[in-house]
C-alpha cells in the first residue's frame, strides 16, 4: 500500500479530522521504519522499531490523534516517542510537541530524525510517568504505550477541558483505549475500542 492508499484507508475507518488526514499524508511513514521494512510502511499494521517497542498501525495513529482535538498552536505531551513518528504528525499539524523516551537508543535516533525532517519539538530522556510539569499544563496528553492504570501526574498535568489519550489494561493482552476529558475536578472517560501496545514501563 501507498502513502495515498493509507489514508484513504484510514477516512473509510472514520477519521473524518483534515488536520490529522492531510498530516498522515505529508508526514514520511517509510523514514520511521527499518529500512528492511520500509516496502511495507504504509500497510495498516503495527511494526517493531527494535529495542522490543513498535510503531503503531497508522489506523490508531490517526484515531488517538483525533480523539485529541486539538487546534493548532495547542500544546500536547507525548509519552513514548518510540520511533517518532507520531510526534511528526502532531508537529506537522502545527502542535508546540512535548515528547518523552525512555529508552536512550530509540530517544537519539528520534530526535536526529525529526531535526532531519525539519520537525521543531521539545524531546526529552527520561520516565514519562510523571509527565513533563515545566510546561504544564498541556491541551492534549497522548501515551503510546498502555499501563495498567492512568498515572496520575498525567491527569494533574492536563489543562482544564483537554484531552488524555491512553491505553490501559493488563501487561500482556488487549487493554481499552480511553478519551479522557478534564472540566474543573470531574473526569470524563469515553471508550474508544480495544487495542494492544506494549506495556508502559516505569522504574
Amino acid at each position: 500500500m501507498d502513502q495515498k492508499g493509507m489514508v484513504e484507508l484510514i477516512r473509510t475507518r472514520g477519521v473524518r479530522d483534515p488536520l490529522v488526514l492531510e498530516a498522515m499524508g505529508r508526514v514520511p511513514r517509510h523514514r520511521f521504519v527499518p529500512e528492511s521494512q520500509r516496502a511495507y510502511a504504509y500497510d495498516d499494521h503495527a511494526m517493531s522499531i527494535g529495542c522490543q517497542q513498535t510503531i503503531s498501525q497508522p489506523y490508531i495513529v490517526a484515531l488517538m490523534t483525533e480523539a485529541l482535538d486539538l487546534q493548532p498552536g495547542n500544546r500536547v505531551l507525548e509519552i513514548g516517542t518510540g520511533s517518532g513518528y507520531q510526534t511528526a504528525i502532531l508537529a506537522d499539524m502545527g502542535m508546540d510537541v512535548y515528547t518523552i523516551e525512555r529508552i536512550p537508543e530509540l530517544y537519539t535516533q528520534a530526535k536526529s530524525l525529526l531535526e532531519e525532517l525539519g520537525y521543531t519539538v521539545h524531546c526529552r530522556l527520561g520516565d514519562g510517568y510523571y509527565g513533563w510539569p515545566e510546561f504544564a499544563p498541556y491541551d492534549g496528553i497522548i501515551v503510546t504505550a498502555a499501563p495498567e492504570e492512568v498515572p496520575p501526574p498525567l491527569l494533574e498535568q492536563l489543562a482544564d477541558g483537554g484531552c488524555l489519550v491512553i491505553p490501559t489494561g493488563p501487561r500482556h493482552g488487549y487493554q481499552t483505549l480511553w478519551k479522557i476529558i478534564k472540566r474543573g475536578d470531574k473526569i470524563a472517560k469515553l471508550d474508544l475500542g480495544g487495542v494492544a501496545f506494549v506495556p508502559f514501563v516505569t522504574p
